[in-house]
């Protein structure tokens, strides 16, 4: 049984047009489906607005108390229910969760030898009999970067790595497509040039483009995601526009990364 399972980029959901027309696809992509989201940029703007500084390392966000606070406001509620509201509008069945809920995604606070992420989680555990429950219930699955420990305590959980984390999980019962899917065309070549598209990608040539500083920040942990993925059984994952999404499913766009 098929399972696509797409991560969105911040910086489609706070363009509200492109974010619609995004929304129009997914809903007509067919089969079982389920979306993951993040929501930075609005939780920066939402915090200073606040008075809470906020703090990136390599594009990581650290979470205080504060901006823990405000990430659960934006990511679970705002970004999560507008989105889910305008998906029902289209006629999709949508469905709003955290990892909380349902106890669906368990996480521990990320311990590093040198930065204090804050109330940062790692996963541990994917829900995967809750999941598949609904997604044979047809619904559709709405996922916020929220997650929690099991002991009350909520963590801010970075989206890619959720998605992957879900593909991983749920590879066992499905056969999974994951696609990040953000406003740039693919990997690049050349950041500056959208035309510069990698169109197949593995761990060799990753090795490389890394070693060539081809690829460096924020898409280095995508990548990593992606072939962590693959190694757990997931059939495929594609990363490219998100207003290309239904030529990323059958490979005629994006960038496909390959286990070989």
């Amino acid at each position: 049984m098929q399972l696509s399972i797409i991560k969105i980029g911040g910086n489609i959901i706070d363009d509200e047009a492109r974010l619609l027309a995004f929304l129009g696809s997914f809903t007509a992509l067919p089969g079982k489906k389920i979306l993951v989201h993040g929501g930075g940029k609005l939780a920066t703007r939402v915090a200073e607005g606040l008075g809470i500084r906020q703090n990136l390392v390599d594009g990581r966000r650290i979470t205080d108390e504060e901006t823990l606070r405000v990430v659960t406001m934006v990511y679970a509620g705002t970004i999560n229910k507008q989105i889910v509201a305008r998906l029902q509008a289209l006629g999709c069945p949508a469905m709003g969760l955290t990892g909380a809920d349902g106890n669906a995604i368990l996480s521990h606070k990320r311990v590093h030898p040198s930065i204090d992420y804050g109330f940062v989680g790692d996963v541990d555990a994917v829900n995967t009999s809750l999941l598949t429950s609904l997604l044979m219930l047809e619904k559709v699955l709405v996922i916020a970067p929220i997650t929690h420990d099991g002991k009350g305590q909520l963590l801010n959980t970075n989206a890619d790595t959720i998605a992957q984390e879900l593909a991983r999980g749920l590879s066992a019962g499905f056969d999974v497509s994951l696609i990040y899917s953000f406003e740039k065309s693919g990997v690049l070549m050349d950041a500056e040039d959208d035309g510069s598209v990698i169109r197949r990608i593995n761990a060799a040539d990753y090795a490389d483009l890394k070693a060539r500083q081809v690829i460096f920040a924020g898409m280095i942990p995508k990548l990593d995601n992606a072939f962590a993925a693959l190694r757990s059984g997931v059939k495929k994952v594609i990363i490219g526009r998100a207003e290309e999404l239904q030529f990323l499913l059958t490979g005629e766009s994006g960038t496909t990364i390959i286990h070989e």
